[in-house]
């Protein structure tokens, strides 16, 4: 007759439980997992499955019972770094995003919006543009791979346990929401120094023949002239969203030595 003690039932679930609660912070934030189209159903059976995998790799866990109050501060812990991981490589999506917004207002596209369920608002559509682009690279080059390894890695940095994580480890995700406007207005420069360029035309024109209507030819111009510059920078727009998503996956490690300290 097999005997199962308690102490072995608690270790069996804990070292079920405590990876799935890290993925499933990582899946509620970061890019690609966390969208909304995907069902959460599927989210967690990914996780499951993944953390299925993890648990035989990650060495001994404490053996504390899920309903307990240490049991809570490890289910806090572990939530907390996969969703520092996955809020950290979403920043560079937000970046990206915030690039495309920027554009749109000088191009006059502000008002071509859609309700984007990710997002849980009204986003611009230029916007949307620019951050499929991103995913697309971001897949292109196993970013999704290297994030999920980047956290299996963590559980040797970070062992599972009911230690507080570090303040630091928040204040270098605190630091590194600063790159959305800094990356971000980068990303736009191109195009913002080309519309200025084109406005400033426009506005010597309209004091040059003053029976021009600029408001009348003004929308369109600043229109077409956007498209065929972004059209044109593209490519380069497409290294530099290369260059980010790098740094964003470096960062993690980063982020993830913070909290340890």
């Amino acid at each position: 007759m097999l005997n199962v003690t308690s102490v072995q039932l608690y270790t069996w679930i804990a070292t079920f439980l405590w990876p799935l609660f890290r993925l499933l912070g990582l899946f509620s934030a970061a890019p690609l997992f966390s969208e909304a189209s995907i069902p959460r159903r599927v989210k967690l059976g990914l996780g499951m499955a993944l953390a299925a995998i993890v648990a035989p790799t990650i060495g001994e866990v404490p053996v504390v019972p899920v309903f307990s109050y240490d049991g809570l501060l490890i289910i806090v812990n572990e939530v907390g770094i996969g969703l520092a991981t996955g809020f950290t490589m979403r920043l560079v999506f937000a970046a990206v995003q915030s690039a495309g917004e920027i554009i749109g207002l000088q191009m006059g596209l502000s008002f071509a919006t859609f309700f984007d369920r990710s997002a849980g608002g009204q986003t611009m559509v230029l916007g949307s543009f620019l951050n499929v682009v991103a995913m697309l690279i971001f897949l292109a080059m196993d970013g999704h791979l290297v994030m999920l390894a980047t956290l299996v890695d963590s559980f040797n940095s970070l062992p599972i346990g009911g230690t507080p994580l570090s303040g630091q480890g928040w204040l270098a995700v605190a630091r590194a929401g600063g790159t959305i406007f800094s990356s971000g207005l980068l990303l736009a420069l191109p195009l913002i120094a080309a519309l200025l360029t084109l406005n400033l035309a426009m506005g010597i024109l309209n004091r040059a023949s003053p029976q021009l209507s600029i408001f009348a030819v003004g929308f369109p111009v600043t229109l077409a002239g956007g498209l065929l510059v972004m059209s044109l920078v593209m490519p380069q727009m497409g290294t530099y969203m290369l260059h980010l998503i790098e740094i964003g996956l470096s960062s993690l490690n980063a982020v993830l030595a913070q909290l340890a300290h």
